[in-house]
């Protein structure tokens, strides 16, 4: 809701006393200029950058609008729109609206979905509406986790948008796609933000560690602690400012001015782990998880999987390991296991960490569980070997196509049998080139579902053979 006297009188204590607030809260950027990372969002024009007036046109020093006293804001016929911001946690969706909220001379008014229903979403409506009849003052409403909206809740808002009674800057952590009714998305623009990078992370831990409003270099942080604190982070920007803040306080308590490994991970409960996700443990922890699944040992591979989401590793990185092994160590041994892998991957691609976790510890039990069968692997690279060594012979006549004019004058398709238009639905015909007729690459096990393949695949090559009156070759 807008600010009411006693949220005034916080902040007034908050810009009198900053050490008595988090330093996630003091160190929030004061302009679009300090906001760490999102650059693609705030080029000169854009939609954020029109919002606070900080334009091409109305930017610091620019014309002011009638309201007097500040920056254009971007209004007129050609005003900003109502934008939904999206991204995970930690990445600067609220930040983004405070700086609105501090730098524009609009109404701000800010809501949560978590407690906020329709009620209060008329209330603000009226309001905006009222003040901008009464006093020409327009109204900003900041409405974050939307998402959690229902869709009657989120009817709610579609005149005031539609008739720019506000302009709303809606954050959601899930994709609005499937979140948010499509009346009112279309209505907006969607602003996606891109997770935060360890540099960025890394700018703002330092700037945090020597600004008068963070630490004002009360303590310092080595390389290996900054390391650690940004696996910690794991991409949150308010996360890895948390962990600084705790860090910082263990370490003056105890009178030190290195907030060290050890005192880091006292105070945060975390232990460092040894893994450098571009070093050698990076691909020797992938390496030992795809091979306890292999070996079917379900334990090690959720040691080895916790080991590598400890340490940051992108969940894109693990789902895509998984999608490999169900088919090179699994394959029709249990033909769902790639179909479990594939899923997991585009679950982990749409929600993140942390609950990701959850999707790829399911996906490698499942695959370390399941019957093994490495012959689809060993199948295919059978088959390219003799391609590779020359033995890629002519396409059998009758298999060649003949729908384009001239075919059949050079024989090609004549004999063909149509498979579906016999019993059984085998037709028994030379397929493979001379070169490799009657060569066997596919040898499946008797593991799992694969007994099956193994039964299906002999009943047709022997008919095959018959038919041909030839033996296979190995």
């Amino acid at each position: 809701m807008e600010p009411d006297l006693f949220t005034a009188a916080a902040e007034d204590r908050q810009e009198k006393d900053p050490a008595g607030s988090p330093l996630a809260v003091r160190m929030r950027p004061r302009t679009l200029d300090e906001v760490v990372g999102q650059q693609h969002l705030l080029k000169p024009g854009s939609p954020l950058r029109r919002l606070v007036g900080d334009d091409k046109e109305g930017g610091p020093g620019g014309p002011s609008d009638k309201g007097g006293g500040g920056r254009r804001a971007g209004g007129g016929p050609a005003g900003p729109s109502s934008v939904f911001l999206w991204g995970p946690p930690g990445i600067g969706k609220t930040t983004l609206a405070y700086v609105v909220s501090r730098a524009t001379n609009k109404r701000f008014v800010e809501l949560s979905a978590i407690t906020a229903g329709v009620k209060e979403v008329r209330a603000v409506i009226d309001g905006a509406r009222r003040a901008s009849g009464g006093f020409g003052k327009e109204t900003v409403l900041f409405l974050d986790e939307i998402h959690r909206f229902s869709k009657a809740q989120q009817d709610s808002l579609l005149p005031a948008v539609e008739n720019r009674w506000v302009t709303l800057i809606a954050a959601t952590t899930e994709n609005p796609y499937f979140s948010v009714i499509s009346p009112l998305l279309s209505r907006s623009l969607l602003l996606t933000l891109e997770p935060l990078t360890d540099d960025d992370l890394r700018w703002l831990l330092r700037r945090a560690l020597s600004d008068a409003r963070g630490l004002a270099g009360s303590v310092t942080l080595p390389e290996d602690t900054e390391g650690h604190l940004l696996r910690i982070a794991g991409g949150d920007a308010r996360r890895a400012l948390t962990a600084l803040e705790a860090g910082a306080g263990s370490a003056l308590s105890k009178g030190e001015k290195e907030i060290t490994l050890q005192t880091l991970e006292e105070s945060v409960d975390r232990a460092a782990v040894k893994y450098d996700r571009d070093g050698d443990q990076h691909y020797d922890v992938a390496s030992a998880l795809i091979k306890s699944i292999r070996g079917s040992d379900v334990d090690a591979a959720l040691h080895y999987l916790a080991r590598m989401i400890e340490a940051g590793e992108d969940p894109r990185f693990i789902a895509r390991r998984l999608m490999i092994s169900a088919s090179e160590d699994i394959g029709l041994a249990d033909p769902t296991a790639l179909q479990t892998a594939v899923a997991a991957a585009q679950a982990v691609a749409m929600i993140g960490f942390p609950e990701a976790r959850i999707t790829l510890s399911q996906a490698t039990i499942a695959l370390a569980l399941a019957p093994k069968s490495n012959a689809a692997y060993l199948a295919i690279d059978a088959a390219l070997a003799d391609v590779r060594a020359g033995q890629a012979g002519a396409v059998p006549p009758h298999l060649r196509d003949s729908h384009y004019k001239g075919a059949q004058k050079l024989g090609h398709g004549q004999g063909y049998q149509y498979p579906h238009d016999l019993p059984g639905g085998i037709a028994a015909q030379q397929y493979a080139p001379d070169e490799v007729h009657g060569k066997r690459y596919y040898d499946p096990t008797r593991h799992g579902a694969e007994a099956r393949y193994a039964d299906v695949a002999e009943r047709v090559r022997a008919r095959l053979r018959a038919a041909s009156g030839e033996a296979a070759t190995e």
